[in-house]
């Protein structure tokens, strides 16, 4: 059975960081390309940003550009998500998401609160 477990959410203030973990078994971590997802309140399910099987590849949203990063260690079977100047808009469910070819998985997504 393969399992996504984020975790690493929590209360942070305007401005503030947060790195989130995702750990992957039941599967070869390599093998999957990694993405973070995220879901605000009363909002759709947005993509967040993307990594490559060996990490020297990442693509993100506007929204997020040049404020995360993501990374990820297979040695590990852990994918990163390292979330600077946080802000309000970045409230949200945040998932971690995993595809090989044809097969998809998620997490069960970490709470990321912004307030002050």
């Amino acid at each position: 059975q393969v399992q996504l477990v984020e975790s690493g959410g929590g209360l942070v203030q305007p401005g503030g960081s947060l790195t989130l973990s995702c750990v992957v078994s039941g599967f070869k971590f390599s093998d999957l390309v990694m993405s973070w997802y995220r879901q605000a309140p009363g909002k759709e399910r947005e993509f967040v940003g993307i990594i490559s099987q060996a990490g020297g590849s990442t693509k993100y949203a506007d929204a997020v550009k040049d404020r995360f990063t993501i990374s990820r260690d297979n040695s590990k079977d852990t994918v990163y998500l390292q979330m600077n100047n946080l802000q309000s808009d970045d409230t949200a469910v945040y998932y971690c998401y995993g595809r090989f070819v044809r097969d998809e998985y998620w997490g069960q997504g970490t709470q990321v609160t912004v307030s002050s």
